[in-house]
């Protein structure tokens, strides 16, 4: 089960035309796209226990539309009668959805603060923004910066620093829309259509990637239908953990002669069909070593590159199938060791930092004793793990100021 909160913006520059057939509003995209992504959403079998509401940029409580107990039928007669006459209060809008989401939790208790943070009791929530990238605006005139405000009565909220959880993301599909058609980039985009949606560079993005998600630029039909469909593709049920190397570098791992044997053996039967070539393909063959060559040498600086030393990155919580929900054993340590002196608790960080160290160990296994395993989503960690080859060498993980007596603390996993 999934929570997919639709925050549109209805401010009144959503009113602006845009170049597409019968020259519709940003606010008619926006509704449209949040049709299209119903209707893509529905045709997988995981969308089946999803709850959608529909919120907009109004104070509260008129900018809750549709809540998740209301059906269908509602949520779209809302979404149709939805009209842009307000400001960009993007702050406030994003503090009020995620304190809606937030008002229960105390009471289900998934947060088990003290106890540790569980994996498999999780809430997945994911907020869609859907707006035109315009000036924040408020009562006393324009905002320079995404600010979200900090105070909130929704109970428990002083035990996290954010007013966000980890098993909370924010998406935004930023409308870069024009009355012109005027995209020259569309037609190498329309070749392939897998290509990846750049981010968009207001200030929300910042706030997306935060929480572990990220904005989409969309500047014609095809970019806005590439990002519906990206970010359906990334609804999964799962928390984001921050991962931190500590210690240093693993050692570089020397190929074994048989795979020297393999790759000398193919560079010498590489070279005798160059040599086999006429003139007339020679040109031809260089170019495509020099294509190969430079994909080769990007991944490498991706691999060789520093940037898996720190990641934020979710962890996918599968649910059992049997039992329909997740289902775990072990939680992720506190970052404090418990004070009884202390009459309340430290406040947490949204995301917890998960540490770990490159010495490799075997994984330890004890027969009879349950133990969790996560897959962590594709990364520059994941992919700097998988470049080394080594399936049965695991590298331990810490939480730091979990243990009285070590700052790094004892491994966990």
């Amino acid at each position: 089960m999934t929570i997919i909160v639709f925050l549109i913006d209805t401010s009144g520059s959503m009113n602006a035309r845009t170049h597409f057939g019968a020259r519709p509003s940003l606010l008619d995209v926006a509704k449209d796209a949040v049709e299209k992504f119903l209707k893509f959403r529905q045709r997988d079998i995981a969308s089946r226990g999803d709850r959608y509401m529909l919120l907009t940029f109004e104070d509260s409580p008129n900018n809750v539309k549709a809540g998740w107990k209301e059906s269908h039928v509602v949520f779209m007669n809302e979404l149709k009668n939805l009209t842009a006459t307000g400001m960009t209060t993007m702050g406030p809008a994003l503090k009020n959805a995620f304190d809606l989401l937030n008002i229960n939790r105390m009471q289900t208790g998934i947060d088990t603060y003290g106890q540790g943070r569980c994996p498999f009791f999780l809430e997945p929530s994911v907020i869609i923004v859907i707006t035109d990238g315009g000036r924040l605006t408020n009562v006393s005139g324009i905002c320079e910066e995404l600010n979200l405000p900090m105070h909130s009565a929704v109970p428990g909220s002083e035990l996290t620093k954010e007013p966000f959880r980890w098993d909370q993301r924010l998406f935004s599909i930023v409308l870069r829309l024009t009355g012109t058609y005027n995209s020259p980039n569309d037609n190498i985009n329309s070749l392939n259509n897998n290509f990846a949606v750049p981010s968009d560079e207001s200030p929300i993005d910042a706030m997306c990637d935060v929480t572990g998600g990220r904005s989409y630029c969309v500047t014609s039909q095809r970019t806005l239908m590439a990002s519906i469909d990206q970010l359906i593709q990334r609804i999964h049920g799962g928390v984001v953990i921050n991962f931190e190397k500590v210690g240093p570098d693993p050692p570089v791992i020397i190929p074994n002669d048989e795979e020297v044997v393999l790759m000398t053996n193919t560079c010498d039967s590489l070279n005798g069909l160059n040599n086999n070539v006429n003139n007339s393909n020679v040109n031809k063959t260089a170019i495509n070593c020099n294509l190969s060559n430079n994909t080769n040498n990007n991944t490498t600086n991706e691999i060789n590159g520093k940037s898996w030393h720190s990641t934020r990155k979710l962890i996918y919580v599968q649910r059992s199938a049997q039992k329909g929900y997740s289902v775990g054993h072990w939680p992720i340590p506190e970052s404090f060791w418990p004070d009884l002196s202390c009459p309340t608790l430290q406040p947490r960080t949204a995301h917890p930092l998960v540490k770990f160290t490159c010495t490799d160990s075997e994984p330890a296994v004890i027969e009879n004793l349950p133990f969790d395993k996560y897959e962590l989503e594709p990364s520059p960690l994941t992919a700097f793990i998988l470049s080394r080859k080594q399936p049965h060498i695991a590298w331990q993980v810490f939480v730091a100021n979990s243990h009285k007596s070590s700052e790094l603390g004892l491994p966990f996993g």
